[in-house]
């Protein structure tokens, strides 16, 4: 067997059933740095997770930056505001000098303006001094991949505390340096990423973890030097009731769609366009649908431009889940061409639409994607026209890879199991 096929053979197991019987009601904090509910897994995990905890029985506050999650409206959100400097008009001018200033406002804003990344660290500071100042009763708190310092000193409090790593960070860094020969940009990526040391070191010292896929916890052991078996894996889910087929939607025969976070190389856009614009020598009325948006002046404009592709793209950004659903049901085709998924939200979503998915094997899709889809090898923009263009030649396989693929979505990955998967990992570390 190649590793290609070894790779997407690494289903996870059939039987999801967990050891939770009977479930024990739980006081639960989720904490996410930010939680954008447009764009990025993070503010889906956040949303479906307190779900589905809470439909357990339990009591859920999401404790967040800015951007805030979108939760249902008995899940009470603590909104936890820093500067906010991704998204203030005039970040410069955030911190106002005439009020008195705290040292996690001053840091937060010399670390932006000097090209890192703040928003973990105070968010971290912020909820210890919330928890400390409101002497917070909950039983178990549970982190969103901030891996702050503050994690640490909410357990040495006495709450038990859980930390989900989605996947390490480093891979994110490496792909962006691996993507640029500029040196002036290579020194601005490393700073970003120093925040990384801190992450790595905290995680460290957690005794309880959460990762979304056998390959996360294989790179997380790998990157971050901790022992596999500290290590719990605990597959997302996907809402099936929401992500659907629609039948009374047109589905166009020469539509694409995928989702991209603004211009990450992580994402692979840039062997996406390649692989449309040779596409377009065959199939002239092809059209390519982008969730999400490109960075103006970014990698992604540039390639359009060059491939002379802005008759065939065109982007939808802050849509909600229904728009997006319909944009599923208009394309005859899903594409993820991320050089690595620390799961791959987007290519399960695409399925549960009954979209028949052409992947790259970065990280854990082959986990997601098994037989019930086109899995190519990453970084190869011809792999992907190619596994396009057979699908496009093949009515009734892409049929068929629609319907397998809904099938094994709503066979494996389910909300409510991760939820009782989750609660019965509280349940050992509150034993513990």
């Amino acid at each position: 067997m190649n590793q290609l096929a070894a790779k997407r053979d690494a289903s996870p197991p059939s039987s999801c059933a967990s050891a939770v019987t009977a479930v024990t009601p739980l006081k639960i904090a989720l904490l996410g740095y930010r939680s954008n509910p447009f764009s990025g897994g993070q503010g889906v995990y956040l949303r479906y997770v307190a779900r589905a905890l809470s439909e357990l029985g339990h009591e859920v506050h999401v404790i967040s930056g800015e951007p805030y999650p979108e939760l249902d409206p008995n899940i009470k959100l603590i909104k936890m505001p820093g500067l906010n400097l991704f998204e203030h008009p005039r970040p410069f001018a955030a911190l106002d000098l005439s009020k008195n200033l705290n040292w996690t406002d001053i840091f937060e804003w010399l670390s932006f303006l000097s090209g890192g990344f703040p928003e973990p660290y105070t968010f971290g500071r912020r909820v210890t001094r919330y928890m400390r100042q409101r002497h917070m009763d909950y039983d178990i708190i549970h982190d969103n991949q901030s891996l702050c310092p503050g994690l640490l000193g909410l357990a040495r409090r006495g709450y038990p505390v859980v930390s989900t790593i989605h996947h390490p960070i480093t891979f994110d860094r490496d792909i962006a340096l691996a993507n640029t020969e500029d040196w002036k940009l290579r020194l601005l990526i490393k700073r970003w990423h120093l925040f990384l040391g801190m992450q790595i070191n905290v995680a460290r010292q957690l005794n309880h973890i959460v990762t979304v896929s056998e390959n996360s916890r294989k790179d997380i052991r790998d990157s971050f030097s901790i022992a596999e078996d500290r290590l719990r894996v605990i597959y997302n889910g996907i809402d099936c009731d929401a992500f659907r087929p629609l039948p009374e939607v047109h589905r166009e025969p020469r539509r694409l769609i995928t989702t991209a976070s603004a211009d990450q190389p992580l994402k692979g856009t840039q062997h996406l366009i390649p692989a449309v614009a040779k596409l377009k020598e065959s199939f002239p009325d092809l059209k390519l649908t982008f969730i999400g948006a490109p960075k103006p002046g970014g990698v992604t404009e540039k390639l359009i431009r060059q491939y002379d592709l802005d008759d065939q793209i065109e982007f939808h950004s802050k849509i909600g889940h229904q728009e997006i659903i319909e944009l599923y049901a208009r394309a005859s085709i899903a594409v993820v061409p991320s050089e690595y998924e620390g799961f791959g939200l987007p290519a399960g979503e695409a399925m549960a639409c009954q979209v028949p998915v052409v992947s790259s094997d970065g990280g854990a899709l082959p986990e997601v994607i098994g037989d019930a889809g086109v899995v190519v090898p990453s970084k190869n923009p011809e792999a992907l026209a190619t596994a396009i263009a057979g699908l496009w030649q093949d009515d009734n396989r892409r049929h068929a890879l629609g319907l397998a693929g809904r099938t094994r979505i709503k066979k494996l990955f389910s909300w409510r199991q991760a939820a009782l998967s989750l609660t019965d990992f509280y349940q050992e570390v509150l034993a513990s």
